[in-house]
């Protein structure tokens, strides 16, 4: 397929997106006039039968736990054929090009001190803010998905302290994978742990605990937490397969 027939493909989809977002997005009720049924139900159910005082990761680990299992293997398969596609590419530019000496010292030129001190302060920062959201997700804003970007983050910033391969000693690639397909499966065994205990898929077998405590909503701080792993491992993991093929080469100077 030509790149011209690929432009051309991508503009009729683009165009018919386009048409089917703007007639969504019309139909959509103004801010703050929206008042469904649904919503009124979950905002009055969910903080006295399931004690999650964070109504949008009740949604998403309760109410709507399968659509949750299906999103989680939607990332890890977009990942996955991610990975093993860049993966081929590089191995097939390796094996026409002679490995340089010395690459494991590679870094790139552009930070400043100011900016790699930032970046070293930014790392701890990044991890225990991304923590905090995967633990309390059932408490406050936040939850797997968003604490799994931000802890994806934290080693991002060694990439902008000039050092990518020093971030790629801190994530290695193996434990990025690791992390992918744990919290994944994880996800999927702790609903198979409902379906053992009280006869259906992600039904809750746990105590719920007191509202506003870290210890309760049953299991959502652990789908909080598997998603978090998975998120981190697919986004990281992700990030690296692209950075080889631009930044990894030789190194500076040689």
């Amino acid at each position: 397929m030509t790149r011209r027939v690929r432009l051309g493909l991508f503009l009729v989809a683009g165009a018919g997106l386009a048409v089917v977002l703007l007639l969504g997005f019309g139909g959509l009720p103004s801010f703050g006039h929206a008042h469904e049924l649904d919503g009124a139900v979950v905002n009055l159910d969910e903080p006295t039968l399931r004690h999650a005082t964070d109504v949008v990761t009740a949604l998403n680990f309760d109410l709507r736990a399968f659509d949750t299992l299906g999103e989680e293997f939607i990332l890890f398969a977009s990942v996955t054929g991610v990975a093993l596609l860049l993966r081929t590419l590089r191995q097939e530019e390796e094996e026409d090009q002679e490995i340089t000496p010395g690459i494991e010292d590679h870094r790139f030129a552009g930070a400043s001190d100011g900016v790699k001190l930032t970046s070293l302060l930014l790392i701890p920062l990044l991890i225990a803010f991304g923590a905090y959201l995967v633990f309390h997700g059932q408490l406050t804003p936040g939850g797997g998905f968003q604490g799994g970007v931000v802890l994806a983050a934290g080693p991002i910033a060694v990439l902008l302290a000039g050092r990518y391969l020093s971030m790629k000693r801190i994530a290695p690639k193996r434990l990025l994978e690791v992390s992918d397909a744990l919290g994944a499966a994880a996800y999927g065994l702790i609903g198979l742990g409902g379906l053992i205990f009280t006869g259906v898929y992600l039904e809750d077998p746990l105590p719920l605990g007191v509202s506003g405590q870290l210890l309760s909503a049953g299991m959502m701080p652990l789908n909080s937490i598997a998603v978090g792993l998975e998120v981190t491992g697919a986004f990281l993991l992700t990030w690296t397969q692209f950075f080889d093929q631009t930044l990894v080469g030789p190194p500076s100077g040689s």
